[in-house]
């Protein structure tokens, strides 16, 4: 899963050209931030790195930033390291690198410390932060853990994002297989009407509810509904 879109903020408000990186720590991390808009991962993490630990909190960006870039260039293991890195320096408050290390860790199939990075996450976001919501919710689904992950797609549902849509079907899936038909219903419906561009997991979901509805068939038939794993 990329989290270039998601974990990433990246500030164009600025035009800078290449003299800039020979300025402030601050210029320096915008310039590798319009290198890194342009997908050249290795010119933004050689600007990243001008950044040293005697700039202060902004070395913990810098060597965030450098962890995404590594995990665009598919470095996962490198990413984890800097990841965990960057939230040290932090004393454990950088909730989206938090997230972005559980991104990791799931790619790796690391999935009890995944869970533990997004818990992070969400408490040092103080719960602001839905994709770590969003994301543990996925992996107590795939546990098995229904109730769990009804409660934080509910939770996750109800912040902005392009999450959100996914959120109200994952939350359909958990309530069908809760035998809670009527709701899990009304929460496809949501996710459809949410989705601008189209949803067909939701559609499908829906679809196969009202005929679970209609015809009372066994609950187990919920087993065919599609959980959205990946955004």
């Amino acid at each position: 899963m990329s989290i270039r879109k998601l974990v990433f903020a990246v500030s164009m408000s600025v035009a800078l050209g290449a003299s800039v990186s020979a300025q402030s720590p601050r210029s320096t991390i915008e310039y590798g931030n319009k290198l890194y808009a342009q997908s050249q991962y290795e010119l933004a993490i050689r600007e990243y790195r001008r950044v040293g630990p005697s700039d202060g909190e902004i070395y913990a960006q810098a060597i965030y930033n450098i962890g995404v870039c590594s995990y665009e260039l598919w470095r996962t293991g490198e990413a984890i390291t800097l990841f965990k890195e960057a939230i040290t320096l932090k004393s454990g408050n950088y909730p989206r690198a938090s997230y972005a290390l559980g991104v990791a860790l799931e790619d790796v199939q690391k999935f009890p410390e995944a869970k533990d990075a997004y818990r992070q996450s969400i408490q040092a976001s103080h719960r602001q932060l839905a994709l770590p919501i969003y994301r543990l919710g996925v992996l107590l689904a795939n546990e098995g853990d229904t109730e769990a992950a009804a409660n934080h797609f509910r939770e996750a549902s109800k912040r902005g994002g392009e999450h959100t849509a996914a959120s109200h079907n994952n939350l359909g899936v958990m309530l069908a297989r809760m035998n809670r038909l009527g709701e899990a219903e009304t929460e496809f419906e949501i996710a459809v009407r949410q989705s601008a561009n189209g949803f067909a997991d939701a559609e499908h979901n829906l679809k196969l509810c009202k005929s679970l509805r209609a015809t009372t068939k066994n609950i187990g038939e919920s087993k065919h509904l599609k959980l959205v794993d990946r955004l």
